[in-house]
């Protein structure tokens, strides 16, 4: 929403920790976990094996997670449902997570087991160089 209005460069001014974004009806619920050498993401995704599940980094630092190819078996027309809670068709999750600066992007881990994507980014400790430029000021430009 805010990068309609504010743009991008401004996204880190209103929300730290970094944000992360969720496409509604997204089943793959998450938890964010933080060691002292990594972040660790972890998804419930039952019923998708690593196939069905693809995770890029774009942008810089923006991971995307998005799972899908899951179907329903077929029934005949001469079927009767009664209860379709869990829905029928195609099933589809996408997630955004905007990566802390300190992660190694490199070096990131993911697998697949018993419903669970566990994703692991590991932290970066060696201090970042300042951002701080100094700018030569002249009397002719």
């Amino acid at each position: 929403m805010a990068d309609g209005i504010l743009g991008h460069p401004f996204r880190r001014l209103f929300w730290s920790p970094p944000i992360f974004r969720e496409w509604s009806g997204s089943p793959a619920l998450m938890d964010w976990l933080e060691s002292p050498t990594a972040h660790i993401f972890k998804f419930n995704v039952p019923g998708y094996n690593k196939e069905d599940i693809k995770v890029q980094i774009q942008d810089g630092n923006i991971m995307h997670i998005k799972g899908e190819g899951i179907k329903e078996e077929s029934h005949t027309k001469d079927t009767v449902w009664h209860v379709a809670e869990r829905g029928t068709g195609k099933a589809e999750f996408s997630r955004e997570i905007e990566l802390p600066e300190n992660v190694k992007i490199e070096q990131i881990k993911a697998q697949v087991e018993n419903g669970v994507l566990t994703i692991v980014a590991p932290k970066d400790s060696t201090p970042k160089p300042s951002k701080v430029r100094n700018v030569n000021i002249t009397s002719k430009l």
